[in-house]
């Protein structure tokens, strides 16, 4: 009888053990979750004055949130579902992002990224935007079916990860200065934008807004100023922002008015 390495009885152990965390992150999580009002946070930081005191200041401005799975892709589906659910209710603003979006395409192919991996994605974000509006257009539920169908719902924000790619290494000479150490910014983007579950900063929110032509207002509940309302940034700088976004520590969900 053949003896399986030990090394391999372990990295099995190790790939079961991820498999089951990431199924019960899955249960406890869906990829967009229902709309619950702002306050229900404060029952997760009832021992925590600082954090107690930002919200309720936060409560005056933002009434409701939707939590976004914390994996790694918070940041793109939550922008993805929060825009298209906008776009939904503004006929207008819908078809000149459904142009929009169908020149990415052809921009993304001229910049060197493969075509026939390209047209998949493109296809399926396409599929979607196409429905957010006219004679076919889906209603709220649907939309929230399609981004908790996990097989859609990456590859629309694996197109957002592609477009986000295709913006940096377009302006390449305006965003290599936020780049540290010494990579180049196509390597930037080839490790951390395009990748699945790989964290987002203020970088990849500047080049997705700067690209679809959406403002993002980010919200940041920090443990500053006791005093202070939590600071918000807009992505790009003086934007009118369209989606607005809670971030805690490595974490995004999305806010409403």
């Amino acid at each position: 009888m053949e003896m399986v390495p030990e090394s391999e009885i372990q990295d099995e152990g190790i790939i079961n053990q991820q498999r089951q965390i990431e199924k019960e992150v899955a249960e406890i999580h869906p990829l967009v979750g229902n709309l619950q009002p702002l306050t229900c946070l404060l029952k997760e930081y009832m021992d925590d004055p600082i954090y107690v005191n930002k919200l309720t200041k936060l409560t005056n401005v933002y009434h409701s949130l939707r939590r976004v799975r914390p994996d790694g892709n918070c940041f793109f589906r939550g922008f993805g579902f929060s825009y298209f659910e906008r776009l939904l209710e503004n006929e207008d603003e819908w078809k000149k992002f459904q142009a929009l979006v169908m020149g990415t395409k052809d921009q993304l192919i001229s910049q060197g990224f493969p075509k026939f991996t390209l047209e998949d994605f493109f296809d399926s974000f396409m599929e979607v935007v196409n429905r957010l509006g006219g004679e076919s257009k889906m209603v709220a539920e649907e939309l929230h079916r399609i981004f908790n169908d996990s097989g859609t719902s990456d590859y629309l924000v694996v197109y957002l990860r592609l477009i986000t790619s295709g913006q940096l290494q377009k302006e390449e000479d305006f965003y290599q200065n936020f780049l540290e150490g010494n990579k180049s910014m196509k390597e930037f983007c080839q490790q951390e934008v395009e990748p699945m579950y790989r964290e987002s900063d203020h970088m990849h929110a500047i080049a997705l807004g700067s690209c679809l032509k959406v403002g993002i207002r980010v919200v940041y509940l920090d443990r500053g100023e006791v005093t202070t309302n939590p600071p918000e940034h807009d992505f790009p700088e003086d934007c009118t922002p369209s989606v607005y976004l809670l971030y805690r520590p490595g974490h995004y969900d999305i806010l409403y008015k």
